[in-house]
């Protein structure tokens, strides 16, 4: 999600799935650690208030919210790392392959192992 809006305004914003079905608030955003863009966000979810990470690429910033273009469940199937802490490679790569997204940018090189990828940081962090 390319955009000029400030990452920390989408902190507890309503997240909704691919149907308009409310998922949960917006706790966190995650920045990439090389482009500085929003990457992930973190919703709070269901009464037990666990984290489902959500990719930001593809979803799209809606009036009422924030709409991911996934299915209820799979997002609330999504791993749980906890907020507030930087993403590990292996962590992202997780996130990647659950929502089966290309771990591919256009400005990266193919030959790249995803390892040298830069992976996302809480926003308004200094890590």
């Amino acid at each position: 999600m390319h955009t000029d809006i400030d990452p920390r305004s989408l902190i507890g914003r309503k997240a909704f799935d691919r149907n308009g079905t409310k998922i949960g608030t917006i706790d966190e955003v995650y920045l990439d650690d090389a482009t500085g863009e929003p990457e992930w966000a973190a919703v709070r979810t269901g009464l037990f208030s666990r984290d489902a990470f959500v990719p930001l690429e593809p979803s799209e910033l809606v009036e009422e919210g924030l709409r991911i273009p996934y299915d209820r469940k799979l997002i609330k199937d999504a791993p749980d790392f906890g907020v507030g802490r930087h993403l590990s490679p292996e962590q992202e790569l997780q996130l990647y392959h659950h929502y089966r997204l290309d771990i591919s940018s256009p400005d990266s090189d193919a030959a790249s192992p995803p390892g040298d990828k830069d992976f996302g940081h809480v926003a308004g962090s200094e890590d």
